[in-house]
């Protein structure tokens, strides 16, 4: 079965941790767990400048290369072109629900996104689905949200990603990739695949939007996972917050040729 004429991604993930309201709650949380900060908008910490001259979060520019200088890839055959998904003008994001038990059940939706993707498409414009797509990798581990403390626990505690730092997405099929294709015209197709986040790999599907114009692509590529299905959530503090387990992962693309 061919694969995909451009992809997506990954991995995902999530979650959890501070609260949007202003009104600090009533009752101290877990020691490693600070309760939420007044801020002027979103209820968390603005970006701040640390003691070493740097800004928390990190501009997404500043992402680099997962794959190292050198790598090599098996030679493309007659009539495929290679496209390289683009670090930093590339990002997954992911998006999920949290509703805080001591603030009158306040809902936040929690959104969090890194710009470290890597990964190689190779393209047949002839014969679209000769296509296919080698695997793509996000480091998950700079998500960054409007939460330093929501990151922070996501990278030791939920996601572990301190330790588990690339989520992983290995495509097996396609559905959808037309037979012939237009320059320029967008097209929208289903990739199937196998995620891998920490040691758990499971079965997932992205719908993908994308466009092809010279040298360079672009698209979106979305789907649901359940934080349950990788073994760590959904998340409970008790008496503070509840997640939802859904997670919705939204994978943007840049790659050239």
């Amino acid at each position: 079965m061919s694969k995909s004429i451009i992809l997506l991604v990954i991995t995902g993930l999530l979650v959890a941790a501070c609260g949007t309201q202003t009104q600090p709650p009533t009752e101290a949380p877990p020691e490693n767990y600070p309760a939420p900060v007044e801020t002027e908008s979103s209820g968390y910490p603005a970006p701040q400048e640390q003691t070493d001259g740097s800004v928390y979060p990190p501009p997404h520019h500043t992402a680099t290369p997962l794959v190292p200088l050198g790598t090599a890839y098996p030679a493309p055959e007659d009539g495929i072109q290679v496209f390289t998904i683009f670090p930093g003008e590339s990002s997954v994001t992911y998006e999920v629900g949290e509703v805080f038990l001591n603030q009158d059940n306040a809902f936040n939706l929690a959104v969090g996104i890194t710009p470290a993707v890597n990964g190689e498409v190779f393209v047949d414009r002839e014969n679209p689905q000769n296509s296919s797509i080698g695997p793509v990798t996000v480091d998950i581990s700079q998500f960054t949200s409007d939460s330093q403390r929501r990151d922070n626990a996501i990278r030791e505690r939920f996601l572990v990603s301190s330790q588990f730092p690339n989520a992983v997405f290995n495509p097996t099929g396609i559905q959808g990739l037309p037979g012939s294709y237009q320059e320029g015209e967008p097209i929208s197709f289903q990739v199937t695949g196998d995620l891998t986040v920490r040691d758990v790999t499971r079965p997932v599907t992205f719908d993908v939007t994308f466009v092809g114009e010279g040298d360079t692509m672009t698209g979106e590529a979305t789907t649901l996972i359940l934080m349950s299905d990788f073994g760590f959530g959904p998340i409970s503090i008790a008496g503070i917050l509840n997640t939802e387990d859904e997670v919705n992962l939204k994978f943007n693309f840049v790659a050239r040729q």
